[in-house]
């Protein structure tokens, strides 16, 4: 049994590679059977909250444009115009399961002032009493920086120590983390189990293997030291089959597993 199978809370981070295709339109088989999948664990006892990426290239693919914009303000007008569609499809999907979402987006000084701090907290802590499930996203609208939490990935660490959270798993375009590129090295091998974020798991951390997304492996580790630093346990599994999510929580090998520190 893996220590996520133990949990009660968790965090789940969805890639904007696992949403949507590389035309940036959404992947509708990949997305409804995700909120299906989640909707049975939420059934399970669990409960759930969501960080989701997508919103950029979602929006980039309903406006017509070629490519992800490079300057700020167009990728902020393109988050407004493909949070709407994320949104539209989480309440739609997931209300067909008989579940209430709510949407939540954040900023880094949520985070670092107290006030907020608490607020955002209270507001969680809330919405799952209420039986609801949280979505979040950088709010990339007001956002003043390119990549102010360095990705999702490290919005979802911190959201996942902000509310107590059990665990955090974050479904990606790669199996886990390899001993070396799969890309580039067909003998790589997956890394089931990481006991301790040391100087050789940070080096061969890689980058982006997705043009539509911003995070990589990197982002994915700075995770993991936050997630596992504050007791959680941390996953990175192939998101193209949420149905691993199952494996996962029954406690088989599923993906690469981050244990949690001991004090």
């Amino acid at each position: 049994m893996n220590e996520i199978s133990r949990a009660k809370r968790i965090v789940i981070k969805i890639g904007t590679s696992t949403l949507t295709y590389e035309t940036g339109r959404i992947n509708i088989r990949r997305f409804e059977l995700l909120c299906k999948v989640l909707s049975d664990i939420k059934n399970s006892g669990r409960e759930i909250i969501l960080v989701s990426s997508g919103a950029v290239g979602v929006g980039v693919a309903k406006l017509g444009l070629e490519c992800r914009p490079k300057d700020i303000p167009g990728k902020q007008a393109a988050a407004a115009v493909g949070q709407c569609e994320l949104m539209y499809l989480y309440d739609k999907l997931f209300l067909e399961k008989s579940h209430k979402v709510a949407q939540l987006l954040l900023t880094r000084d949520v985070f670092e002032r107290e006030v907020r701090k608490k607020n955002a907290r209270n507001t969680f802590e809330r919405l799952l009493t209420l039986g609801a499930i949280p979505i979040v996203n950088e709010n990339d609208t007001v956002s003043t920086e390119e990549l102010e939490f360095g990705d999702n990935d490290t919005l979802s660490a911190m959201v996942g120590v902000l509310t107590k959270a059990d665990a955090l798993i974050i479904l990606s375009d790669i199996d886990g983390l390899y001993d070396s590129d799969p890309n580039k090295n067909p003998d790589a091998k997956l890394i089931p189990y990481i006991e301790k974020i040391d100087e050789q798991i940070e080096a061969i951390a890689g980058g982006s293997a997705s043009g539509l997304g911003t995070g990589g492996m990197t982002t994915k580790i700075q995770a993991a030291k936050i997630a596992t630093s504050h007791g959680m346990t941390m996953a990175i599994v192939n998101g193209s089959d949420p149905n691993l999510l199952y494996d996962l929580l029954d406690g088989k090998q599923a993906g690469s597993l981050f244990l949690p520190q001991k004090a």
